[in-house]
């Protein structure tokens, strides 16, 4: 079996119960930053029997990104609700990463950057009409 599969196992295993992680984060965690999909194709190749919890992780937005044509994303959401991981109302709701995700400091310092680089680009933006 591929090595990095091993490694993405080992990082998924380590998710709490009632927490999640994204795909792209249990990438740079297993050691290979920007193979969010490998992380995908990895967890797709678990056997049934797998002690590896897959339905932990989730996209970028917090969202499932399995198709509903097989089940697997109703099989998830169920999974994820009896651990109480809540999703927003909706069809498409997602999870909130800032409160359900693992671990948790990989979503504040996210959140904190993207607040920075907006707070940034919105002092260059006034900055330009003053002048």
């Amino acid at each position: 079996m591929n090595p990095f599969y091993h490694r993405i196992y080992k990082v998924v295993r380590h998710i709490p119960k009632g927490r999640v992680a994204t795909y792209g984060l249990v990438a740079r965690l297993a050691g290979r930053p920007g193979a969010a999909r490998t992380v995908g194709w990895a967890l797709s190749a678990l056997p049934d029997d797998s002690d590896v919890p897959w339905w932990r992780v989730l996209n970028a937005a917090g969202r499932i990104s399995l198709s509903g044509a097989d089940h697997g994303s109703v099989v998830q959401r169920a999974l994820l609700l009896r651990e109480g991981v809540k999703f927003a109302p909706g069809g498409g709701g997602a999870v909130n990463l800032a409160v359900f995700g693992w671990p948790a400091e990989a979503y504040d310092s996210a959140a904190a950057a993207h607040t920075r680089a907006a707070s940034s680009r919105r002092s260059r933006r006034l900055k330009g009409l003053r002048t």
